[in-house]
């Protein structure tokens, strides 16, 4: 059913998937969140290591030839946007489950080392893996399963409401999920590039974990 392409897109996606069932697990199993914060840094080492060794498979993510500033500024526009609505889509019908978040604090101190590796992974890592799971494969696959020859400006509308709707179910604030998947896919159908859904998701999560640094809301990590 899946063939190597759509291997490529998917095992970088389950790997991190895996890792966060995994420590979902040890919760239940009585291992407390902070005796777990190392596991992130493994998580994204693992991702990093799958996309380098498949960058190949990638051709989605050749540099387009006809980028503009125009389209870029857009794109780290509509993260900002994203941004602002993560942090106030919060009413508790917006909410699914309740989330442990990632506090990197022992005694009141913030290791800044736990801090770097999380905002690196969220601002440079998981924007990448994601968009090519969510946006590159997922939907044009939903359309045609040979998605490699779907152009995304023409993805139809079953397959961008699908893939809005699995994304707003990946997170906890599923309100925001669903809107920053609406406007992630209106990016890549728009510019069709996949870079443009990536800076924006990148600006997204970038200004996300300053403002948790800042504001010591670890609970959205």
């Amino acid at each position: 059913m899946f063939d190597r392409a759509d291997f490529c897109r998917i095992a970088p996606f389950g790997a991190y998937v895996f890792f966060m069932v995994l420590e979902d697990i040890l919760l239940k199993f009585g291992w407390e969140a902070n005796d777990l914060r190392m596991l992130y840094m493994v998580k994204i080492a693992v991702v990093v290591g799958l996309l380098w060794v498949m960058r190949k498979a990638y051709s989605e993510l050749r540099w387009p030839v006809a980028s503009s500033f125009q389209a870029w500024m857009v794109a780290i526009s509509a993260g900002v946007i994203v941004f602002i609505a993560w942090i106030n889509l919060t009413a508790d019908w917006m909410v699914m489950g309740d989330p442990v978040g990632f506090d990197p604090r022992d005694n009141n101190e913030i290791d800044w080392f736990l801090v770097t590796v999380r905002l690196i992974g969220a601002a440079l890592v998981v924007p990448v893996m994601e968009e090519l799971f969510w946006r590159s494969f997922l939907m044009r696959w939903i359309d045609h399963p040979n998605f490699l020859t779907v152009n995304p400006a023409q993805v139809g509308l079953k397959a961008f409401c699908i893939t809005a709707a699995l994304f707003a179910l990946a997170h906890s604030l599923w309100f925001a999920g669903l809107f920053a998947g609406i406007v992630y896919n209106l990016l890549y159908m728009r510019s069709g590039t996949l870079w443009s859904p990536i800076l924006a998701h990148a600006t997204t999560n970038g200004i996300l974990g300053i403002w948790i640094i800042y504001t010591g809301n670890w609970g959205f990590w």
